[in-house]
């Protein structure tokens, strides 16, 4: 018997997870981490065959859609098991689509093993395309390997989504070359505000870039119409006539996009967020290790989707520079 659909308290229908297999991750990203950081002892992370079966779980609930992300994704040693044991679940049609956020410096080692196993599209972050600018922001990434694994990806058969974080003074004047480069190499480009997740060594209010005033700049050069494409995420889209591409905007600042969130995030250690930005949470790993069975995972589970919140409370100003929430985004999941 099917279990019934998982329906938060306003109605809405869970089908999508977002699920990080590891907090680790070969960057350092100045608005997702700090420098120096501390990571979860292997000890305390789900094993890929736990990860497989509390993902199976929710299949079983309703979710088609499954990203997996991090940190970053590709350096959780042999996480390609994973996604080779959940791709049963797009062969038996009972997943829509199985995908995954990197930073690109592993594709061009993972690419055809991502495609053959069923994932057909991924999103990769790159916030700049100055060299210099990329070393700074990501501290530790090498611009040219993650062009490399873009190329590798696309030549893979991948169709290749670009996020870029919009930062004020760092990358702002940039984004129309962005959008050039993306749109003429066949891949969507999304923007995304910066969001106050974890202590970052810095202020926020220096960083934030309100997406309002960079669609507005957008338009002194490009034509924008908006149109309905919908990816399952967050983003609005927008089609540009002078590239034919599309140009998406995660707005969790300034245009929120709560009231039609379908989401919810597992972390590493079994821990299932309801929204990103709030602190309530549910562990799920306690019932997933209790029994064989997933009796107690369903209860735990359904028990958590009732108390998904109608929205999180993000707020970037001078009065507001501290995070909305302590966890950095590494650990919840980009």
């Amino acid at each position: 018997m099917a279990s019934p659909p998982l329906i938060d308290p306003f109605g809405r229908h869970v089908t999508y997870l977002r699920v990080s297999v590891t907090d680790r991750c070969d960057f350092r990203c100045v608005y997702c981490m700090a420098e120096d950081m501390t990571f979860l002892p292997k000890r305390d992370l789900l094993s890929l065959e736990e990860l497989d079966r509390v993902c199976s779980a929710f299949i079983d609930k309703g979710v088609r859609k499954i990203r997996l992300t991090g940190g970053e994704p590709l350096v959780r040693k042999g996480i390609m098991t994973l996604v080779e044991s959940l791709s049963r679940h797009l062969k038996s049609g009972a997943l829509d689509e199985l995908t995954i956020t990197t930073n690109g410096s592993q594709l061009a080692k993972y690419a055809s093993e991502l495609v053959h196993h069923g994932v057909k599209r991924i999103n990769v972050s790159v916030d700049t395309l100055d060299e210099t600018k990329f070393r700074a922001i990501t501290r530790w990434g090498e611009l040219p390997k993650v062009m490399q694994g873009i190329r590798a990806a696309r030549d893979a058969g991948l169709a290749v989504k670009i996020n870029a974080v919009a930062l004020k003074g760092v990358n702002e004047h940039e984004i129309p070359e962005m959008v050039r480069w993306a749109h003429g190499e066949g891949m969507d480009l999304t923007l995304i505000e910066t969001m106050p997740l974890g202590d970052i060594d810095g202020d926020r209010t220096d960083q934030y870039l309100p997406l309002s005033q960079v669609r507005a700049g957008l338009m002194d050069q490009f034509t924008l119409e908006d149109i309905p494409y919908k990816t399952g995420g967050p983003a609005r889209y927008a089609r540009i006539a002078e590239t034919g591409g599309r140009l998406g905007f995660i707005t969790p600042l300034t245009h929120n996009f709560c009231e039609s969130c379908n989401r919810v995030r597992l972390t590493c250690t079994g821990t299932l967020y309801m929204c990103l930005g709030q602190e309530d949470a549910a562990d799920l790993r306690t019932p997933l290790r209790a029994s064989e069975g997933n009796q107690l995972l369903d209860i735990a589970i359904d028990e958590a989707i009732s108390r998904k919140p109608k929205g999180h409370d993000f707020i970037i100003d001078r009065t507001h520079n501290k995070p909305a929430v302590s966890r950095h985004m590494s650990v919840t999941g980009g």
